[in-house]
C-alpha cells in the first residue's frame, strides 16, 4: 500500500509542478492584465492545491497533514479573492479588457522601453 501511496504522491507533485511551470509562462506570454490574471490564478491554485494534497499523501495522517490541507483551505479561499480584488481595481482605474487601443498603447511603451 505504501508504493501506491508513493506513486499517487509523486504523480501529484510533479503535475502540481508541472501545472505553476505552465502558469509562470501563462504571465509571460499572456497579452494584457485581465489575461494574465486569469491564466496564473487558475493554475497557480490548482498546481499548489495539487502539491499540498501530494504532500499530505507522503505524511500519512499526522498533524502535519491537518497543517497541509488547512493551508489548502486557506490557499482556495485568498487566491481567487485576491485575483478578483486585482481585476476589480483594474476596472475602476480604467483598464478595460475590450479596448485595443490601451493595447497597442501598452505594447509600444514596451517595445520602447526594450530599446
Amino acid at each position: 500500500m505504501s508504493m501506491v501511496l508513493d506513486i499517487a504522491s509523486w504523480i501529484l507533485l510533479v503535475t502540481g509542478g508541472l501545472l505553476l511551470i505552465v502558469s509562470g509562462l501563462g504571465l509571460l506570454r499572456l497579452p494584457d492584465l485581465f489575461t494574465r490574471l486569469h491564466g496564473g490564478s487558475l493554475a497557480d491554485t490548482g498546481g499548489a492545491v495539487l502539491m499540498l494534497v501530494g504532500m499530505a499523501l507522503q505524511t500519512e495522517m499526522s498533524l502535519i497533514t491537518v497543517k497541509l490541507l488547512m493551508i489548502g483551505i486557506i490557499l482556495l479561499l485568498t487566491a481567487p479573492t485576491a485575483s478578483h480584488a486585482v481585476a476589480h481595481s483594474a476596472l475602476i482605474g480604467g483598464l478595460s479588457p475590450d479596448d485595443p487601443e490601451q493595447n497597442q498603447a501598452r505594447d509600444n511603451a514596451f517595445k520602447e522601453h526594450q530599446a
